[in-house]
């Protein structure tokens, strides 16, 4: 898909919210635990209507992502989101990937003063979806204030559900090429591990927020995952690509792995 469609398209997917924002997602602070190093985990659990779905950090080829501002938050110095793996939705010519019903989303809250609450104040911007995509928004403000130690169920079972590592998925190798084709900037990424379960779908971020990515074109043979992707600035500007920062999800029926970063290939 050519990057002078995406606004076309995404204007053709919104449309004004069925009531309120309200009506069709509803966000709360779980308390979570402390840490043996004095920093705390939490957690926001997003509860939709029936039906409706939210979007993963990469949510595909016309979603929108989440996007946190935790501004006028206290005693925190940094927030780390801590992904479930989550469900691909394949439709007639569209592709998403995101969270049906409910998810819980674990934080990991480091703290400039330990021992100490932490008031957290975020506000989410984010799409919903049922038939059409449509844009939301959360206001969440709540005191973390637990003495527990021990592990909260539902942030605990988020945290299991995270893709498995490169190295517990035994990833062998993940290498990148960054080509030009017939204009047009082509990142191709080779992987060596084992099956994850198919149909697989890889997932490319750049780690640059103004730099879109086409849905990737996956083969496997063997061991062996190859995956092409079409890589555009949102403004057209230039490109530089870090492959350190190049991050790939392999998202199997059986599991998903979370490699970081990639050798040249």
């Amino acid at each position: 898909m050519k990057r002078t469609l995406i606004p076309l398209i995404l204007s053709a997917l919104l449309a004004p919210l069925p009531a309120s924002a309200m009506d069709v997602i509803k966000g709360e602070i779980l308390q979570g635990w402390v840490r043996p190093d004095g920093n705390r985990v939490a957690a926001i659990r997003m509860t939709m209507a029936p039906g409706w779905k939210t979007y993963w950090r990469a949510p595909g080829d016309m979603g929108i992502p989440p996007h946190f501002d935790w501004a006028g938050s206290k005693n925190l110095s940094a927030v780390a989101v801590e992904w479930p793996t989550p469900t691909v939705f394949r439709e007639e010519n569209l592709t998403t990937i995101g969270y049906k019903d409910q998810v819980v989303l674990p934080l990991v809250i480091t703290l400039p003063t330990k021992g100490a609450p932490v008031h957290l104040k975020t506000t989410i911007d984010m799409g919903v979806c049922l038939d059409v995509c449509v844009p939301a928004q959360l206001h969440l403000d709540g005191v973390i204030d637990t003495d527990a130690t021990r592990a909260e169920p539902a942030i605990a079972a988020s945290l299991a559900q995270r893709p498995y590592t490169a190295k517990e998925a035994r990833v062998a190798k993940a290498t990148c090429a960054i080509r030009f084709v017939d204009g047009d900037l082509e990142l191709e990424t080779t992987i060596t591990l084992p099956n994850t379960g198919g149909p697989e779908l890889v997932v490319i971020e750049t780690g640059h927020p103004d730099l879109w990515v086409s849905e990737a074109d996956t083969t496997r043979h063997g061991n062996t995952l190859t995956s092409k992707v079409d890589v555009a600035h949102s403004t057209g500007g230039p490109i530089a690509l870090n492959r350190a920062h190049i991050r790939m999800t392999v998202l199997g029926s059986k599991h998903a792995v979370d490699i970081q970063g990639c050798t040249p290939g």
